[in-house]
């Protein structure tokens, strides 16, 4: 886009040129004749209504715009490596928690075989107990498969893939504070696609100014000098060195409406860019606003789901206690050792939440609002 822009202001500078050539003729029976020249041309549009001008400008904004798209995309990546490597941690977490009821699992179904050898136990005992034990080994085994595929999904983002030798740290981060009240919404106008949709609606602007500057007529200055010889130390001779300077004005008079039509597509671009602006700002608000809401309602269900975790992890050490006094079935006892599998995966989920959601906040409000 740089290089456009330069491209595009190449025209505000004159043109300079030098040419040269030598040439041999003559008829088959002399031996012919040399000569030499030696030219150099100079050019230049008098940018007198500003049409060379406004096309550069529109180009480095331009240019301004996909610098700012770029810097967004470093941003979304830099988000997507973070939201990986949390996943990769949940599933790490996630893995370790179905091991630990695995492991609770075993030592039940120990008890219920040896339950069963004394007569305290019936065969439906049993089988709920393999059965509960098979189904979490195929969750572990999910679990795993998951956890490896967490960490592909960070070696490709990261190129490093398929090194398969990533290594993450067992917790998640803690979760820096929200930002406090008062933080002006003038802090939107740094978020990298805000600027680049101000960019391009001043580069619409100017792309109008060009369009309309193209109906007027154009000036431009020309000049020559340069020197012609049959003997190339005489090249530069005052007496073989001829001058030229001219200037020409070309009017546009009728040119099929070819004009017109470019300043009626300038104007429904910059029309365009406006209304894009527009709904980029918009989404800009809608983005930080949702993400403040997400922020406080994943806090909240935080606190919940934890105490769901207590509670139910209570409930199985009481279902385990009336169990092994014959109080209650075992199949309460598995009922409620699923719960809690479930919920201490609900736990580890909304943790891994919690910290996505502190990044969605830093890209809705374009970075960190400590800076």
């Amino acid at each position: 886009a740089w290089a456009l822009a330069g491209q595009a202001g190449a025209a505000l500078a004159p043109a300079v040129s030098l040419s040269s050539g030598a040439t041999r003729s003559g008829n088959i029976e002399t031996s012919g004749n040399d000569s030499y020249t030696l030219t150099g041309q100079a050019s230049w549009e008098l940018d007198v209504w500003g049409r060379i001008r406004a096309g550069n400008q529109a180009a480095v904004l331009s240019a301004e715009a996909a610098e700012a798209d770029y810097d967004y995309s470093q941003y979304s990546l830099a988000a997507a490596v973070a939201r990986a490597y949390f996943l990769a941690i949940e599933a790490d977490r996630q893995a370790e928690t179905v091991q630990n009821t695995l492991n609770a699992l075993n030592e039940t179904d120990r008890i219920v075989g040896v339950q069963f050898e004394f007569g305290l136990a019936t065969s439906q005992d049993v089988a709920l107990s393999r059965s509960d034990l098979a189904r979490t080994k195929a969750s572990l085994i999910a679990a795993q498969g998951s956890q490896r595929d967490a960490l592909r999904a960070l070696e490709v983002l990261l190129g490093r893939y398929p090194a398969a030798d990533l290594q993450v740290r067992r917790d998640l981060p803690n979760v820096p504070a929200p930002p406090p009240p008062g933080i002006p919404s003038e802090i939107l106008e740094r978020r990298p696609d805000v600027i680049a949709a101000e960019r391009e609606v001043a580069a619409a602007f100017n792309s109008l100014d060009q369009a309309k500057a193209a109906r007027m007529p154009s000036i431009s200055l020309t000049g020559s000098l340069g020197g012609s010889s049959a003997d190339l130390t005489n090249l530069i001779n005052p007496t073989n060195v001829a001058w030229q300077a001219a200037s020409s004005l070309v009017a546009p008079l009728i040119d099929g409406g070819l004009r017109e039509a470019q300043v009626e597509q300038a104007t429904a671009e910059q029309s365009a860019a406006i209304a894009s602006y527009g709904d980029t700002v918009l989404t800009a608000f809608q983005e930080v606003e949702g993400s403040l809401d997400q922020t406080v309602v994943l806090q909240d269900r935080a606190v919940q789901l934890e105490e769901a975790a207590v509670e139910a992890n209570n409930a199985l050490r009481i279902a385990n206690l009336r169990y092994e006094e014959g109080e209650t079935d075992l199949l309460d006892v598995l009922t409620i050792q699923q719960r809690v599998l479930s919920n201490e995966g609900d736990v580890v989920t909304i943790e891994r939440e919690q910290r996505d959601e502190w990044i969605t906040l830093n890209l809705a409000l374009g970075g960190n609002w400590a800076e």
